[in-house]
């Protein structure tokens, strides 16, 4: 999927127009002059800032912008703290030029793998080069934990997977060239995956085949406990070390689930008999283990997750069954995957589009989320009425202001949220954090009910002028749409505005293809609009109105905080 909306300018102190291609078939891509990442970084003038980037990619060689690490490398004495001050230095820089672009991409510092530098005494404390890097690019880090609109990519991963032709003095030497096309590709994938875990469009589901995908072997022909699994054969350690990189896929939020071609009972016992699985019946959120067509089946699972089939990413050893879901479901990535059963870890390890910007308790919690609402599922299947079913779950909602502590997740919400989102808005954690103050306060809601916590699933962002309170963000989590969160998000909202001395409040419907919940949940609750147009829609109403909380809402709530 393309990145939209998006540019990126290249800041390099070498040659990296080589990086360019592997970006622009997903963004469009500027260079900033050769060799002069200090003028270009310092001065919002120079040429490079004309197209307005919204994003930017520093990648420099250590002895190209601290100088004093390239005396060190030609073996003159030279103290860390000297290079920790050049350090700082470059750091200030960054900074300024932070303040340009919504986000900022560092490349971490590395040396080319055939310098060996002291080689025994390279990590020793009082001058091994390799030490002094380490904590040189520990300070970048540090920058990255200082300021949200910076992030430290890994470039020596990108060494790593080329090996030593990654850096040719040749290259070097002909045309300033620091890197050669496998490190390139590298860098490429991971810029590209970085924008899309800053904007929200990591992917949420892994949905996995079975019979020589999970384990070796057919079970209905085989049985489970002939399967090729676990042991100590290379086949079965294989499928063991892939079940363990999906389990850690899992355990920071990704959901797993099963589109396989066999009997249900036959599937399901092997996954809970078998010694050696990783994987438990519980690791799945859903599953659809029939001899029906698999697209179907993915769709089937999307509807059941109530998630977008951009989602979702589907893994099957048989190349017949991949071609035809990539072309029934183009939304659905699905990845090439090897023929060698031994590489299956590494092909996952490898991919992209599961990086997250952040990591927050309701990502790891996630597949225990899911699980819950299947149980309120059950609940409302047996439920007479609707209006029973909502008091059977005893919802407690919680509101609270933006703060340090719900940033992360909050911004996740707002970049994630398609179906209940008024404004649709994309930003970064600096960029939402900045609009938060006395006169434009952005709340959250926190859900829970008698089988669990839905975490934060609710968000609005209120600015008030004179006697009117403008509603801006109004974002709700597809997980608890229709149970009276939003009502009672609108209750708060119109309380809250009247307690500052608003006698109106004002909300105003931006339109995407995906959004039209919202619409149908504000011409519902709101009333008759005050204006609309195809680009908008808007709503006003007072604060002296109608409330909004239902009765089977347990309500905690003090914005006053």
């Amino acid at each position: 999927m393309a990145v939209k909306n998006r540019s990126i300018l290249l800041i390099s102190d070498f040659t990296v127009s080589g990086l360019a291609p592997f970006l622009r078939r997903e963004i469009p891509v500027e260079v900033a002059p050769f060799d002069q990442v200090a003028s270009v970084l310092l001065d919002p003038s120079q040429a490079a800032w004309r197209e307005e980037p919204n994003l930017a990619l520093v990648w420099t060689r250590p002895d190209g912008v601290v100088r004093s690490f390239g005396r060190l490398l030609r073996g003159e004495d030279v103290s860390l703290d000297q290079l920790l001050e050049e350090t700082e230095q470059f750091i200030e820089q960054l900074t300024m030029a932070a303040d340009r672009v919504e986000h900022l991409f560092v490349a971490s510092w590395t040396v080319p793998p055939y310098v060996r530098g002291l080689g025994l005494l390279s990590l020793d404390p009082e001058r091994g080069h390799a030490h002094h890097l380490l904590r040189m690019n520990l300070r970048l880090m540090e920058l990255a934990r200082e300021n949200p609109k910076v992030s430290i990519l890994d470039s020596g991963r990108w060494l790593a997977h080329a090996g030593v032709a990654g850096c040719n003095p040749k290259l070097w030497h002909m045309g300033k060239i620091a890197f050669g096309p496998a490190v390139m590709a590298q860098a490429g994938a991971d810029v590209v995956g970085a924008i899309c875990a800053i904007e929200g469009r990591t992917r949420k589901v892994v949905v996995v085949d079975l019979d020589d995908t999970l384990w070796g072997g057919i079970v209905g022909d085989e049985g489970w406990e002939k399967l090729r699994l676990g042991g100590h054969s290379p086949i079965g350690e294989g499928f063991a070390a892939f079940q363990s990189e999906l389990k850690a896929l899992q355990r920071r939020g990704v959901l797993l689930a099963i589109v396989s071609k066999n009997t249900e009972e036959v599937a399901l016992e092997a996954i809970d008999r078998h010694p050696e699985m990783v994987l438990q019946r519980d690791d799945f959120v859903a599953w659809r283990i029939n001899w029906s067509d698999k697209a179907q089946n993915i769709r089937d699972l999307a509807e059941e997750l109530n998630l977008g089939l951009d989602s979702f990413v589907f893994i099957d050893d048989h190349p017949a069954e991949r071609a035809r879901v990539r072309a029934a479901l183009p939304a659905v990535f699905v990845p090439d995957w090897p023929d060698d059963k031994l590489l299956y870890a590494q092909a996952l390890t490898e991919l992209t589009c599961f990086d997250p910007a952040t990591l927050t308790a309701e990502d790891r919690a996630r597949s225990e989320m899911y699980r819950a609402e299947q149980q309120r599922n059950k609940v409302q299947d047996s439920a007479q009425t609707v209006e029973a079913y909502l008091e059977s779950l005893q919802l407690r909602v919680t509101a609270e202001r933006l703060n340090a502590s719900n940033l992360s997740r909050a911004v996740q919400l707002l970049n994630k949220t398609n179906q209940m989102n008024l404004a649709t808005r994309r930003m970064t954690e600096a960029q939402f954090d900045a609009i938060h103050t006395d006169r434009c306060p952005v709340f959250v809601f926190r859900v829970a009910d008698r089988f669990g916590e839905y975490g934060l699933t609710g968000l609005a962002s209120i600015t008030v002028n004179g006697n009117t309170a403008t509603v801006t963000d109004f974002v709700v989590s597809c997980r608890v749409m229709g149970r009276g969160v939003e009502e009672a998000m609108l209750h708060v909202i119109t309380q809250f505005a009247g307690r500052v001395g608003a006698n109106k409040v004002e909300a105003t419907y931006l339109p995407t293809d995906r959004n039209a919940p919202i619409k149908a949940f504000c011409d519902k609750n709101l009333g008759t609009p005050s204006s609309s147009a195809d680009d908008h829609t808007s709503y006003s109403w007072s604060t002296a109105g109608p409330t909004w909380l239902a009765q089977h809402i347990q309500l905690d709530w003090d914005l006053a905080q």
